[in-house]
């Protein structure tokens, strides 16, 4: 209770509601994690739902974003890493952005590598205010968010597909716990497979969810934990050629085009060159390896696939349902 009064006295908000729970319940096999969130998949959220009462918002969003990517054709990627880390822990409310506290999400282990979270809660903010300023205090950071992560997704080479909207922000940052269930890039298939079915998301949606390192770096650091193969790989040599110097040097995710959103990923993890440890353990697994080759073969399917994936985790939720208030400041 503490929690979420310094959270609203830090972060006020001109709008602060619950809405009716409508689930639909995710099933466990209970082997990933002993305190896992419940996160379900929200009802109610829908394509028009500002239509009405922001009849400017996508204009808005999607100038702001094609401006941005323009600038800086990074912050493509950003946006695509930091709405994944927002939804994964808790669903998608925008805590992530919360980085006044001294419990914000990015002060925790799993997120101390995105280091471009200022980057992404300034434009999150700087589009806001423009929102707020043409419709006022109706639309939260949250549907900002997942609408900026889909122009940008649009703007570096990716097909539209369809964001429902409706969410409210979060009070407060997600918990610790939650957060620790975000997939580090050094799982097996086995866990990848078990950490994405405890948010309702199959197999399919894993292979292609991480499709989005089409576009995006890794710091070295995030898969030498290959590099003791080196002798037997020569593309892990060549990685560690690169990575040599400094740990903290970027490594392009798509070696092929890596500032174009396409599906030239899975044909590179068919051709052995995957950089995570996570990018190759898609191919270990029989169904997520038949995924892999349908993506490589076919990128209007990737494309296709792609959207339905990302309206799927934009759906997520935590126990507590679509509860919130809309932010009068993004973080």
């Amino acid at each position: 209770m503490i929690g979420l009064v310094v959270a609203a006295l830090l972060f006020p908000a001109a709008l602060s509601s619950t809405r009716p729970d409508q689930l639909i319940s995710m099933t466990t096999d209970g082997q990933y994690h002993s305190t896992r969130p419940v996160v379900t998949i929200a009802d109610g959220l829908t394509a028009d739902y500002h239509d009405v009462s922001c009849p400017d918002l996508r204009g808005i969003v999607r100038t702001a974003v094609v401006e941005a990517v323009q600038g800086d054709i990074t912050i493509a990627a950003d946006l695509l890493r930091m709405f994944f880390h927002d939804c994964f822990p808790q669903g998608c409310d925008a805590s992530i952005l919360l980085l006044g506290t001294p419990w914000s999400e990015m002060r925790m282990p799993p997120n101390l590598s995105l280091d471009i979270r200022r980057k992404v809660a300034f434009l999150m903010e700087d589009i806001r205010a423009k929102v707020h300023e043409a419709c006022g205090p109706t639309v939260s950071c949250a549907d900002i968010m997942a609408l900026a992560t889909h122009d940008a997704v649009v703007a570096s080479g990716g097909e539209p597909y369809h964001v429902p909207l409706g969410r409210l922000d979060s009070f407060e940052p997600a918990p610790l716990r939650f957060v620790e269930e975000l997939p580090p890039p050094t799982f097996s298939i086995d866990q990848l497979i078990a950490a994405f079915r405890s948010r309702s998301l199959d197999e399919k949606d894993l292979v292609v969810l991480s499709g989005a390192h089409t576009i995006g770096k890794a710091r070295c650091a995030t898969f030498s934990d290959r590099f003791p193969n080196s002798d037997s790989d020569d593309f892990v040599r060549r990685l560690q050629d690169n990575c040599t110097t400094d740990v903290n040097r970027r490594q392009d995710l798509d070696v092929t085009t890596p500032e174009k959103f396409d599906n030239k990923y899975y044909i590179n993890l068919k051709q052995g060159k995957g950089v995570l440890t996570s990018d190759v353990q898609l191919l270990l697994n029989k169904t997520t390896r038949g995924y892999v080759n349908d993506f490589a073969d076919n990128e209007w399917w990737f494309w296709n696939q792609f959207g339905s994936s990302m309206s799927k985790m934009g759906m997520l939720q935590g126990p507590q349902g679509n509860v919130g208030r809309i932010r009068q400041q993004c973080y």
